[in-house]
């Protein structure tokens, strides 16, 4: 029997389930050491009265198994709001079922319908099976453009100077 397959807003009882989420990303991406995020954390930047990113959960049979993060940023370029994709991950045993899918175009229906004019994400290098997955489904990879990321200690100094 196929499964069913579901997409649905995190609330903030699932709260414990996207951290689970989060950790198995991490582990997956061989980051586990980067996560720093708890329940708390998660519940006041989520759920709170500055909501600074919103959650999707996927289900195959009424069981998570998958999650979105999403975020609004804005392109000058366009003047018009957009979509970052933070982070798409389906547990191993989900995966092959849809669910990336459903998850990935759910997010895409939201920045259709808040009329975004970009809906975008990252990729490791590494991972060929995202990348292919992406192409598929009509993403452009933008070679000529490199992350610069800040944390820690270095954004500490940066907002001195």
């Amino acid at each position: 029997m196929k499964p069913v397959i579901s997409t649905r807003p995190a609330t903030e009882a699932d709260v414990p389930v996207l951290l689970q989420l989060i950790r198995d990303l991490a582990d997956y991406e061989k980051l586990t050491d980067e996560v720093v995020a708890t329940e708390d954390s998660l519940r006041h930047t989520l759920f709170g009265s500055s909501k600074y990113a919103e959650a999707l959960i996927g289900s195959v049979d009424d069981v998570p198994a998958g999650m979105a993060i999403f975020f609004h940023n804005y392109s000058t370029f366009l003047a018009r709001p957009g979509l970052y994709l933070e982070d798409l991950y389906v547990q191993p045993a989900a995966r092959g079922c849809g669910l990336g899918k459903a998850l990935i175009t759910a997010v895409a229906k939201v920045a259709h319908e808040r009329g975004c004019g970009r809906y975008e994400w990252t990729v490791l290098d590494w991972n060929q099976p995202a990348i292919d997955f992406y192409h598929r489904l009509g993403a452009e990879m933008k070679s000529d453009w490199r992350i610069m990321r800040v944390t820690g200690d270095a954004l500490q100094r940066m907002a001195e100077i």
